[in-house]
């Protein structure tokens, strides 16, 4: 793929490859996408770290929620992937970047994992992946991750893909199912001029 240099998102993005995943951008014109996304946002594991804004509880709210990252994709603020496997295209979750500042080269990071695909590196192949491209094709200088504190699995991804933890921010994201109540949050950051994060499976059948 070409660097964008216009730094636009606009059109259809075609997609990231590597380390057995195929990335692309969720459809929200499609029923087996809407309800990938739905199940991934009603997971409870997910439900336990993370409260969004607007709540999605049925398809149609899926759906709607869907649209509205196609939007911000339209707008250049945000891309975000279905992550599958690509030997056969089986949904295992979602990675996005997300809240993207141009004029200040900075974005946010974020993720989830279905339950079935859990275990199996998905993050942090998915996160390797995105994140190389963010901070090279997309000009992006530093992207963020954070994550509820005593979330210990995101801190070890985020670590392991080169993203240093920075510090604990108070209060900064919501408790779970609350949206009048607040707890802290673990910051992590990786640059552009980090070094490359080693790979993690040593070069043993990671990348297609």
């Amino acid at each position: 793929m070409a660097p964008i240099r216009d730094h636009s998102l606009t059109g259809p993005h075609p997609g990231l490859h590597g380390h057995g995943l195929l990335l692309r951008p969720w459809d929200a014109g499609s029923g087996a996408d809407v309800d990938t996304w739905l199940r991934g946002l009603r997971d409870p594991e997910f439900r336990r770290w993370n409260t969004p804004l607007r709540l999605v509880s049925d398809r149609a709210s899926a759906r709607e929620s869907l649209l509205a990252r196609a939007q911000s994709a339209l707008e250049g603020t945000s891309v975000s992937f279905r992550v599958a496997d690509a030997r056969n295209d089986a949904p295992l979750g979602h990675i996005g970047v997300n809240e993207i500042k141009y004029h200040l080269k900075v974005a946010r990071v974020g993720y989830w994992v279905l339950p079935e695909a859990r275990g199996q590196g998905v993050a942090t192949r998915a996160l390797l992946l995105t994140a190389r491209w963010a901070l090279t094709e997309l000009g992006l200088h530093r992207l963020e991750l954070d994550h509820a504190v005593g979330h210990d699995v995101s801190c070890r991804i985020a670590e392991r893909c080169g993203f240093s933890y920075e510090g604990t921010l108070r209060g900064a994201i919501f408790q779970e199912e609350r949206h009048d109540a607040f707890r802290d949050a673990h910051l992590h950051a990786r640059l552009a001029t980090d070094p490359e994060p080693a790979d993690p499976w040593g070069g043993r059948g990671a990348g297609v």
